[in-house]
């Protein structure tokens, strides 16, 4: 009978497979297509196929950003949901790894028993009694058919991707504090410039109004430059909310009040600058940096080895064990006629019926859906990098466009003081020459902010900072 059995546990062990396909890269995937391998689209005088820093906003050379930045990544409450996503996740990796194998257990019980005398085939009542028990058990499953691999897969390719989700979320978290930090600096400034095109209209209300006492303008001409003054001082409110929405959005995301944001946050008055072309790489390496492409792979990976999970619900549970005990009233417990042991194989199978192979095509689907996805994902980062490099380049053209109509404004406004000085040309055309000029500082640094916010949205589609 030993031989016997030792030779079954051989044969099982000999039939040992992987059911389920193994996972690899499908070749029809969208990341292995080589049009999407090479250059992205670039302008040499805006963007460099250079490696993207991992610390991009290092780049700004603010040591106050790099400030609310490290405080971020330290205290956000996002990344603290994400941390634990993954904490979690490893635990279902250990969980799954902990399946099969050698099992143990240990069983004591006593209790006052009236036992069923037509159990032990006696007609007469048997008697009431102290019963005891104490079996201490072993066993060892045989993953024969790679079922609980499969799942061991399954368990820490969905790691893999609660992992990559948690760099989604630290890129955004990153891109998020520096477009807020942005945004407090560019309201700051359009705030200023602002004031001044509103004390420059004051000053024309004031001067048209006099022209008008001494008989040399009329009371439209009034109107009219009331007219502009309430409407630049309508203006105003705007840039105090976003530098309010600015600050708490800072505030939310640092987990901290307004008030305790580093030193100078609020009062910033000048954009963060990147004094040099924006490193971009190449396609190959942007669909190889983003996280959220990891993370679709990594889904698909974890959806193909469900089809293994499945595919072993097929087959029989083999597993081996032993156990050692004694049984009986108490007072004979240990006693010879109370001892019983057992040593064999154990075998469980339930006869697929219940729906195993629709369970079999049900992963199979969900794999289908998700290389769609994960071709998905990968179109739609190419595209959105393509698209911010688009727009970013003409950000950069109207910025410097309206970068050389402001040195025009200036150089006029410049040569009509002179003459007013001299003589040459009123106080009016001095004053409506100054605020042309400052009309275009107000639009050249709303460009720069749409340039600085060009900037973030193109690192966030780079996936730079994972």
């Amino acid at each position: 009978m030993k031989r016997l059995s030792l030779l079954g546990v051989s044969l099982l062990l000999s039939a040992c497979q992987m059911v389920g396909p193994d996972y690899s890269l499908p070749k029809e995937a969208a990341m292995q297509r080589a049009d999407l391998q090479g250059e992205l689209r670039q302008d040499a005088s805006s963007v460099v196929s250079a490696p993207v820093p991992q610390n991009w906003w290092h780049l700004y050379h603010d040591q106050r950003l790099n400030t609310l930045v490290s405080q971020a990544l330290a205290a956000n409450t996002e990344l603290r949901i994400a941390a634990a996503n993954i904490a979690r996740a490893r635990a279902q990796v250990e969980e799954a790894q902990a399946q099969g194998g050698f099992n143990g257990g240990v069983k004591l019980g006593a209790q006052r028993l009236q036992e069923s005398g037509e159990a032990f085939l006696l007609p007469e009542k048997v008697p009431v009694a102290n019963i005891g028990e104490a079996i201490i058990s072993a066993s060892y499953q045989f993953d024969l058919w790679g079922t609980l691999k499969r799942g061991v897969e399954a368990a820490q390719a969905n790691a893999d991707a609660t992992q990559a989700a948690a760099d989604t979320a630290r890129i955004t978290l990153v891109a998020d504090v520096v477009r807020a930090y942005t945004q407090v600096c560019a309201a700051n400034e359009e705030y200023h410039i602002a004031r001044e095109s509103l004390d420059l209209q004051e000053q024309s209300v004031n001067l048209v109004q006099r022209l008008r006492d001494a008989g040399r303008g009329d009371e439209t001409q009034v109107t009219r430059s009331q007219t502009q003054f309430k409407s630049l001082r309508a203006e105003l409110p705007r840039y105090q909310a976003a530098r309010e929405a600015g600050l708490y959005t800072l505030s939310m995301l640092l987990a901290k009040p307004v008030a305790q944001l580093p030193a100078g946050t609020a009062d910033c008055a000048e954009l963060p600058h990147i004094a040099q072309v924006l490193p971009v790489g190449d396609g190959a390496a942007l669909l190889k940096r983003r996280p959220d492409i990891r993370q679709a792979e990594r889904s698909l990976a974890a959806a193909t080895a469900t089809i293994g999970v499945a595919t072993g619900q097929l087959y029989p549970d083999i597993s081996i064990g032993a156990q050692v005990g004694t049984i009986g009233i108490l007072e004979n417990l240990g006693e010879p006629a109370t001892n019983r042991w057992g040593f064999g194989p154990a075998l469980t199978w339930t006869v697929p019926t219940n729906g195993s192979r629709a369970r079999i095509r049900e992963a199979e689907a969900s794999t289908q859906a998700a290389l769609a996805h994960f071709d998905g994902v990968v179109l739609n980062a190419i595209r959105e990098t393509q698209t911010s490099l688009a727009q970013y380049s003409a950000l950069l053209e109207r910025r410097d466009a309206l970068a050389d109509a402001e040195r025009s404004a200036q150089q006029a406004a410049d040569h009509t003081h002179r003459f007013y000085q001299a003589g040459r040309e009123s106080f009016l055309a001095d004053l409506q020459a100054t605020r042309t000029y400052t009309d275009m500082r107000a639009q050249l640094a709303m460009a720069n902010t749409q340039v600085a916010m060009g900037q973030i949205g193109l690192f966030l589609a780079l996936g730079g900072g994972w």
